[in-house]
Parts: structure tokens; C-alpha cells; sequence
């Protein structure tokens, strides 16, 4: 007989506790500021960001300038924190170089000559 798999008490099965990684807007400020209350930071300065939501709740951010990120410590923000770090580094990484060579339009067949007999 298989163990049960068993789920840690934080994580919940709701589908209400989506996850969203995504670039800050303009309209995040308010809840950027909130956030850094809670954490005791400073408050956001206004940079690129990348933004960890869990059910439509802001939990972590990362300025994208290296700047301290901001979490909110009364909830479990580690593993929010590692894939905000992993996305960032996705985004710096340059970009794939073109091949030196190009695709060019074959050109027309020319009819082999017949040999006469």
C-alpha cells in the first residue's frame, strides 16, 4: 500500500489561491505602499517591478533595479520570493543570437541538357 501524499497545512486547495507573477502597474501602488507598511520598508520607489499575487492579494515584490524586495512576513513568502528571483533572471538573460547565415529563395531549376543522339 502508497502513503498518502499529504499537503502542508499553509497551502490550500482553493482555486481562489491562484498564483500570478506579473510586472507592476501603476494601479499596484496602493497596495505596493501597504505592502511596504506591513514589511516595515520603505515605500517603493517607482521602477520596474515584478509582483507576486495569491489570490488576488499582493504577498511579494521585486524591484527589477536589484532593490530590496518587499513581503509581507505574515504569510509564507519564500518560495514567492525564490520564483520572483528565478523570473528575474529569466528576464535579464540576453537574448538568443541570430545565426550568421540567412535563408535565401532558392533559384530557378535550370533544364539539364538532353544529350542528342
Amino acid at each position: 500500500m502508497k502513503p498518502a501524499a499529504t499537503i502542508p497545512s499553509h497551502i490550500s486547495r482553493s482555486p481562489a489561491e491562484t498564483l500570478t507573477i506579473r510586472m507592476a502597474v501603476s494601479a499596484d501602488a496602493a497596495a505596493l505602499g501597504r505592502l511596504a507598511e506591513v514589511d516595515s520598508a520603505p515605500p517603493p520607489r517607482p521602477v520596474p517591478m515584478l509582483v507576486a499575487e495569491v489570490g488576488g492579494e499582493l504577498r511579494a515584490a521585486l524591484p527589477l533595479d536589484g532593490g530590496r524586495v518587499i513581503a509581507d512576513p505574515f504569510e509564507w513568502t519564500a518560495e514567492l520570493i525564490a520564483m520572483l528571483v528565478a523570473r528575474a533572471r529569466q528576464l535579464e538573460a540576453p537574448a538568443p543570437r541570430r545565426a550568421a547565415w540567412r535563408w535565401r529563395p532558392l533559384r530557378a531549376a535550370r533544364p539539364v541538357p538532353v544529350p542528342r543522339a
